[in-house]
């Protein structure tokens, strides 16, 4: 394993980890604010940076209350969490009921893992743009001798099985649910547990149903392989994307995902009204907090899937790389190069865009799925389970017979 190697999967990992907590943070601020502008209410807005300001006979005064719209608000929570006290309830399995929040935030962390956030780039030519810009000829060149001319993926791991991946990884998360409402010794945290295992398992059938369709579009399930494929267009107008190709399947998928995150209307398992906090009503402080930051990282997540699979990764249409290997395969008549709709750029310019387009897509994907949540009322548990065997997964099977038959026509 050679250096610029390990130098790349480290820029990679810090990216992952960065982006991941983060999103995970921003997006309890997102949650209480987005909900309370759909419901017409000011939201949390009370923790506040007082700025100080010069008084009129001299001295400081306090004159403005620097709120940041209400995000210090979830700071401020995060802060309280972490200083509250853990309890361990005396009557727990104390084993399991500690490494269960674990189970929770862990899967999520690394499914994202396989997903391609900026696709293949050549950092060496890419760090030499930027310092030769700033006039940093020295440094571009040392920094040039470093990486050479070689290939890296902005990915943390490029596995050609890595969709198959994510299905395992993904599929642990039950684990946690399992695990804390069993060892919470509680009727409501098990009851919580059990629902939450049947609607994950039962939703985990037709997810990887509603995703067949689009593995036989693409004919692969290589997460990197599926995102380059998208960066090509139809009639010199229509993306390649797999929302073009399985739009039915794109509303599936993303239904079974949030499923999966059981967050309202599918919180069977949590369920305040009826079980307290379900599966978790045992756990406070950080413990808590875990479970609560897995389902807000879930959610860039579930983003960071659609938008990998259904609306075309990173890519922008008319902008391409010089590393995209398959698109120049499958256009031998053009010259590879940087192209920024039709105009020829820096490499810098076009992998730092496709990382914004990324980034942009999967803010879009989160503020989507909170919609959803502040706007569709809970579903009753029963009503869980009809739409996903009576409803999601007939219309998967539909489709992928549909879509088998139309690609074997096409040839």
């Amino acid at each position: 394993m050679d250096a610029p190697f390990v130098v790349v999967a480290i820029l990679n990992l810090a990216f992952v980890l960065g982006f991941l907590i983060n999103m995970g943070g921003m997006l309890t601020w997102v949650e209480r604010k987005q909900g309370a502008v759909m419901a017409n209410r000011i939201g949390a807005n009370r923790a506040y940076i007082p700025i100080p300001l010069p008084a009129k006979g001299g001295g400081i005064r306090w004159y403005k209350r620097f709120t940041m719209i209400g995000l210090f608000h979830a700071l401020t929570d995060g802060l309280k969490m972490l200083a509250k006290e853990d309890y361990t309830p005396p009557f727990v399995d104390k084993f399991v009921y500690n490494i269960a929040p674990w189970f929770a935030v862990v899967p999520a962390l690394v499914t994202f893992a396989v997903i391609p956030f900026g696709g293949p780039f050549q950092p060496g030519i890419m760090m030499s743009d930027v310092l030769g810009v700033v006039g940093l000829n020295s440094a571009a060149d040392v920094i040039h001798g470093f990486f050479g001319d070689t290939t890296y993926q902005l990915q943390l791991a490029n596995l050609n099985v890595g969709l198959l991946f994510i299905f395992a990884a993904g599929s642990t998360g039950i684990f946690a649910t399992a695990l804390a409402g069993w060892a919470s010794n509680n009727k409501f945290s098990t009851m919580g547990a059990l629902r939450g295992a049947s609607q994950m398992i039962s939703y985990e059938v037709f997810m990887g149903m509603s995703i067949l369709g689009l593995l036989v579009v693409y004919g692969t399930v290589d997460m990197n392989l599926i995102a380059q494929m998208q960066g090509d267009v139809h009639f010199g107008f229509i993306p390649s994307w797999g929302v073009v190709y399985q739009p039915v399947m794109f509303f599936v998928f993303l239904t079974a995902l949030m499923a999966e995150n059981k967050r309202v209307p599918f919180d069977m398992p949590e369920a305040e009204s009826e079980l307290v906090a379900g599966y978790f009503t045992e756990y406070s402080a950080m413990k808590m907090g875990l479970f609560m930051m897995a389902e807000f990282i879930e959610i860039a997540v579930i983003s960071g899937i659609m938008v990998s699979l259904f609306l075309g990764a990173y890519h922008i249409p008319g902008v391409h790389a010089v590393t995209d290997s398959w698109y120049w395969a499958q256009h031998p008549e053009l010259t590879a190069a940087n192209t920024f709709w039709g105009a020829e750029v820096p490499h810098a310019v076009v992998i730092i865009g496709r990382v914004l387009s990324f980034l942009i897509k999967v803010v879009l994907f989160c503020w989507l799925q909170i919609l959803t949540r502040w706007t569709l009322p809970k579903f009753r548990y029963d009503q869980v389970m009809r739409l996903g065997w009576k409803v999601l997964l007939p219309i998967s099977l539909v489709n992928l017979v549909i879509t088998a038959a139309v690609v074997l026509a096409l040839n």
